[in-house]
């Protein structure tokens, strides 16, 4: 098993949270970008930052127009569910990147993005411009029938979806899009990009709960990382029990290579890894499953 430590709750400085708490609890994935830490919550209208040299709260960001309930089922009905976010490198309009959060694709109202120019010391510059990702989505319901995008992150020329499943439907895919049609599709440049490749993976169980992709990592040379929990929910939809989450390594060649279950009995759903010599630093972020409780950061070193 993989060991893991805490470095903080995901607090929210009180200015800066919603009238109802303080912290994120639903945290769904994250970017590192210079010394910031860039965190989604599938349930928020907003970005977390974090300083990764300080323990102070975090400070939001807002993706989205509106107010979203405060009622568990009527907020989950209308959330926004982005369950990615992911560093773009830099492209026509973005000469230093951006960030890109992505909603599931799992019912019509998560088909929204958001997009986020970063300057050059790796900080959001400006506000968020909306996307409707409806169109780029609508081929991937045709390969995949209980469409659910929970990771994405680009690696050369490939942007690379991870498709969740889950008990009820249990096909975890990585969906391959070129990167330079994505690239002119959001600037409206180019038409909808189709997918260019779809690998299927088997993840196996934790105490006969199946392994789903939760997010992934690209590492230099083509292979990459992921996060994946144990939910046991039958559909998209539903939150279930989590009996545990682990992490896996993908070759160049796209062959499952190893997976390490974590110790931590918690349901991980963002990874952001950096290279330590023959070591993966890793970075965690989890989803309670519960408003009332902040979500976790943690942090692990993984050996190559």
């Amino acid at each position: 098993m993989l060991d893991t430590r805490i470095l903080r709750e995901l607090l929210l400085d009180p200015a800066a949270g919603t009238a109802e708490r303080n912290h994120l609890s639903a945290a769904s994935g994250l970017v590192q970008s210079g010394q910031q830490l860039f965190v989604v919550a599938d349930d928020e209208h907003h970005l977390a930052v974090f300083d990764l040299h300080h323990r102070g709260p975090g400070r939001l960001l807002k993706l989205f127009d509106g107010e979203l309930p405060l009622h568990h089922k009527a907020r989950k009905a209308a959330k926004p569910d982005c369950e990615a976010l992911l560093l773009l490198p830099a492209f026509a309009g973005h000469p230093h990147g951006a960030l890109m959060a992505m909603g599931s694709g799992s019912r019509p109202s998560r088909q929204r993005g958001a997009l986020l120019a970063l300057d050059a010391a790796g900080g959001v510059l400006g506000s968020a411009r909306s996307l409707d990702l409806a169109p780029l989505l609508a081929p991937l319901h045709d390969l995949v029938p209980d469409l659910n995008i929970e990771g994405a992150f680009v690696q050369g020329d490939t942007l690379a979806l991870l498709q969740r499943g889950n008990s009820g439907s249990a096909i975890n895919a990585r969906i391959d899009l070129n990167w330079r049609a994505v690239q002119a599709w959001i600037a409206e440049a180019g038409p909808v990009p189709k997918p260019a490749a779809i690998n299927r993976f088997a993840l196996g169980h934790i105490d006969g709960v199946a392994l789903s992709f939760t997010d992934g990592a690209a590492l230099p040379g083509g292979a990459w990382l992921f996060s994946a929990a144990a939910e046991d929910s039958a559909d998209t939809y539903q939150d279930g029990r989590c009996a545990g989450s682990a992490i896996g390594l993908v070759d160049a060649g796209g062959t499952l290579k190893r997976m390490e279950r974590l110790s931590r009995n918690c349901k991980v759903e963002g990874i952001a890894a950096s290279l330590a010599g023959d070591t993966v630093e890793l970075l965690l972020v989890t989803d309670a499953d519960d408003r009332r409780q902040p979500a976790l950061l943690l942090s692990t070193a993984w050996p190559l």
